[in-house]
């Protein structure tokens, strides 16, 4: 079989000379010019001497990453990699940022040229994607020297020892073959991760909008209820994206619009169920602003505006949890702190609500711990540009370290009955409940950034009840 039989082709008309010719003539000039630099800029400057500080003598390599692939020729919506923004406050595709001892460059690609037709004749073209910014537009915005990225093979050559942020583009990858010094590529992205646990002045603003921004998403989510019960959970996941899409860049993760049964699925993101009266609404969700920054806050929701008594019960030994943990937040405090005081409350609960084998003491012995059964998961992350924000730190420098002034975190005890678990009595099945606050540790204590959300069974149902006249 000849392979001429499997060629392929376009669905767009192949340009004509005449065309290229007519297409490359009568373009005015759009350089914007005299532009000012962007609030971001001076902070990323700073993260970039801390990054230098880090690795004296060495050269950093930090992609931007490129477009993926989501089915055929249709690829998702560019957001590039967090390290990247961090440090450099752009986010546009294919940039690369290369942090050197004696100064800083932004590789990018530059205007997509009108005299060669790659302007229209390539998909990546911006009469096709839309205008991307010239590099002296960059430099002036973003405070940094820029250079052609089709440069960056060549400017990589000096001999100079070099670390890349691997994984996020093959292409810049395959420019620098891996260190054998042992680990210097885990080594800088734990660097990375661990730079970034300490907040600016910048960030924390930036989580401030985007937990302000997510509270009008949930009060939008409360007006939507009654529609939403002639259709489906994701008539509220699309009614809280329009208002992410609205505000800022997108919702930070999947958003978890969790109805009935489906609050006992700690990650439910197909959000297809039903919204019915009587059943209690897990909403998790949060928006991504502009700059990337997201929120991650959890409410608790009853779908007729008011709790039964077993729903409100069990909803105020949650909240009691949470309580507990926010009171062990402070500057020097060991992070696990926290956890472990929302679940001896939960573990008493359970406890006094008959459903543990043994005491609450016996549950909590770390060679037991039985009472997870009821509530899996940890009780809080930190946050940032990412949900599950520093991920790759070190344990010693996050999980089993100390908080400090700048952390941002959550705060999300939860308590789970599966809906077949024949351990607890017949009401309490197909019940979840996660109250999920984001916090800022301060100098003396915590800051709450969802403050503008109720905590208490009281509260809520109140706050239901009149959110309908919220502009």
């Amino acid at each position: 079989m000849a392979r001429e039989q499997f060629a392929t082709g376009s669905h767009d008309w192949p340009p004509t000379e005449a065309l290229d010719a007519f297409m490359s003539t009568g373009w005015a000039d759009t350089e914007r010019r005299e532009l000012a630099q962007l609030p971001v800029a001076g902070f990323a400057a700073k993260r970039r001497d801390r990054l230098r500080a880090a690795f004296p003598g060495e050269r950093i390599v930090v992609p931007a990453g490129r477009l993926q692939t989501r089915s055929a020729d249709q690829d998702y919506r560019f957001r590039p990699h967090s390290n990247y923004v961090w440090l450099s406050g752009d986010q546009h595709a294919d940039s690369v940022l290369v942090v050197e001892p004696d100064g800083d460059t932004l590789f990018a690609p530059p205007r997509s040229r009108r005299d060669n037709g790659e302007f229209y004749r390539s998909r990546a073209g911006e009469l096709w994607v839309g205008r991307r910014p010239s590099l002296a537009e960059s430099a002036a915005e973003l405070g940094v020297a820029t250079r052609d990225v089709a440069e960056l093979e060549a400017a990589l050559r000096a001999d100079l020892p070099t670390r890349v942020l691997r994984g996020v583009d093959a292409g810049v990858d395959a420019l620098v073959p891996a260190r054998d010094d042992g680990y210097a590529e885990e080594e800088l992205a734990a660097v990375l991760a661990e730079l970034r646990l300490v907040k600016d002045a910048y960030e924390i603003e930036q989580l401030q909008l985007a937990c302000d921004s997510t509270a009008r998403g949930f009060a939008d989510v409360v007006r939507a209820l009654d529609a939403a019960k002639a259709t489906s959970e994701r008539y509220l996941e699309g009614t809280f994206w329009r208002r992410a899409r609205t505000e800022g860049n997108d919702v930070g993760y999947h958003s978890i619009v969790a109805a009935g049964p489906h609050a006992t699925t700690l990650h439910w993101i197909d959000n297809d169920g039903p919204v019915r009266d009587g059943d209690l609404l897990l909403l998790d969700a949060g928006v991504e602003t502009r700059s990337l920054y997201t929120a991650d806050i959890t409410r608790v929701l009853p779908i007729s505006g008011h709790f039964s008594p077993i729903q409100r019960d069990l909803y105020e030994l949650n909240r009691a949890a949470n309580d507990a943990a926010l009171a062990e937040l402070k500057p020097g405090a060991s992070y696990r702190n926290f956890h472990r005081a929302a679940m001896r409350v939960t573990a008493y609960g359970l406890a006094d609500l008959g459903l543990l084998p043994c005491s609450a003491e016996e549950a909590l012995d770390p060679a037991s711990t039985i009472y997870r059964r009821w509530t899996l998961c940890g009780s809080g992350h930190m946050l940032g540009l990412d949900v599950h924000d520093c991920a790759a730190s070190r344990a010693t420098e996050y999980l089993d370290g100390t908080l400090a002034p700048g952390h941002v975190l959550t705060v999300e005890p939860g308590l789970y009955f599966q809906p077949d678990d024949e351990l607890v009595p017949a009401s309490f099945r197909g019940l979840g409940y996660r109250i999920e606050e984001n916090v800022l540790i301060t100098a003396d204590g915590y800051q709450l950034l969802s403050h503008a959300l109720p905590r208490t069974a009281a509260d809520v149902e109140s706050w239901m009840s009149t959110v309908d006249t919220t502009p």
